[in-house]
């Protein structure tokens, strides 16, 4: 079993893995053409931001922890700008964004006031993508269950477990089924689909 990466709370770029930045593919995958200003919501260290800012012209980290900011602030350069705050209460303005990111976010706050706030924020055309968390059922989610935790070692297999520093709240509130309801209710359109790793993406294009 590999050694789970703990000493260094801030290791190399190459030496960071975990099942939050396996999924930045997805992310970085869905970026719009001509993306002028990104926003990542619970940024923590930085990590998605600084993989965003070859892309996008103006990159905003926002966080409500101060210590994960200060962190991100240590490693940033060129045009990142990182904010401590909350999604629902700083004081943007609406369609300021041309993207807006969430990684293993959304289930910190209200999902529903989450994912509305985000979605005010988007200018029309924009994108909204989350990588979230979510609550299995038992035992209608076993299969998956069963399938995430042998996907996770073969994974640690040949990666070391890098434990961010950011705070984590578990379990999520929310189920699966109520998150892909929520997507389908607040954001028509959205494309909802449940991965591997206990993670599940969400990526909607504003009208």
């Amino acid at each position: 079993m590999a050694a789970v990466v703990q000493a260094d709370p801030v290791p190399p770029e190459s030496r960071r893995w975990n099942h939050n930045i396996h999924h930045h593919p997805v992310v970085l995958a869905a970026v719009p053409e001509g993306c002028r200003r990104a926003l990542d919501v619970g940024c923590g260290e930085g990590r998605l931001t600084r993989e965003l800012q070859p892309l996008v012209e103006q990159v905003v980290g926002l966080d409500s922890d101060e210590d994960s900011i200060e962190l991100a602030r240590a490693q940033a350069g060129g045009t990142l700008e990182y904010l401590v705050g909350d999604v629902l209460t700083h004081p943007f303005e609406a369609q300021s964004f041309d993207l807006v990111t969430s990684v293993a976010t959304l289930h910190h706050v209200d999902a529903a006031a989450g994912l509305t706030r985000m979605a005010e924020l988007l200018s029309p055309g924009g994108v909204l993508v989350v990588i979230g968390c979510a609550r299995s059922r038992l035992p209608a989610d076993l299969p998956y269950e069963l399938a995430a935790m042998v996907g996770h070692r073969l994974q640690r297999l040949t990666k070391p477990v890098w434990e961010h520093p950011s705070p984590t709240v578990w379990p999520p509130p929310e189920t699966y089924t109520g998150m892909r309801r929520l997507a389908t209710d607040l954001l028509p359109g959205a494309r909802f689909r449940r991965h591997l790793l206990w993670r599940y993406s969400l990526v909607w294009t504003k009208p």
